[in-house]
């Protein structure tokens, strides 16, 4: 009987593969599968697609948007180089015409200069020379009457004659002067 038992117990385990699940259950997991997979495709993956669109969009808008700031900056660089470079040209132009300017301005000042010292040369050369005629003219006075009161004292006569006194008194000077330049 025990053989009886173990025979029909093992043709009903027979049907039975324990790795192979029964048919019911494989048609079950099948339509579970479907349904998920139909709202999955219908309702999931649509959101995540505008999810993911909504993304791309936004990062190809902020793509966008780096090149025209770089564009722009790019534009501001190349302006702000040319304005340096024209000011640096004007600067050096300035520079140069400053450097004119200041030999201009040291060439009229040593005109001035010149002219001003020219002017008191001349003005002393005419003060020494009035000076040297009146010198000479109260030399001559004085040199006349000390000349005649000896020609007077060595002659034993008066000189009183201004125009004889005149002529001894120039020729005694010229007598002087021609033994000055001996």
């Amino acid at each position: 009987m025990l053989n009886a038992l173990v025979a029909y117990a093992a043709e009903e385990a027979e049907v039975q593969n324990p790795l192979f699940p029964a048919w019911y259950d494989i048609i079950w997991s099948a339509l579970c599968f479907v349904i998920i997979l139909f709202v999955f495709w219908k309702v999931a993956l649509p959101k995540m697609k505008a999810l993911l669109d909504k993304r791309s969009a936004a990062i190809e808008g902020n793509i966008a948007k780096a090149d025209e700031a770089q564009r722009k900056a790019e534009a501001a660089l190349e302006e702000y180089t040319a304005q340096l470079a024209e000011a640096r040209k004007e600067a050096g132009e300035i520079r140069e015409a400053a450097r004119e300017d200041g030999k201009k301005i040291i060439a009229e000042a040593r005109e001035i200069a010149s002219a001003e010292a020219a002017r008191l040369i001349a003005t002393a050369h005419t003060q020494i020379e009035a000076e040297r005629q009146s010198a000479l003219v109260s030399l001559r006075s004085e040199v006349g009457t000390l000349a005649l009161d000896l020609a007077s004292a060595v002659i034993g006569e008066s000189l009183s004659d201004d125009a004889k006194a005149k002529r001894v008194v120039d020729r005694f000077l010229a007598e002087l002067e021609t033994e000055k330049v001996k």
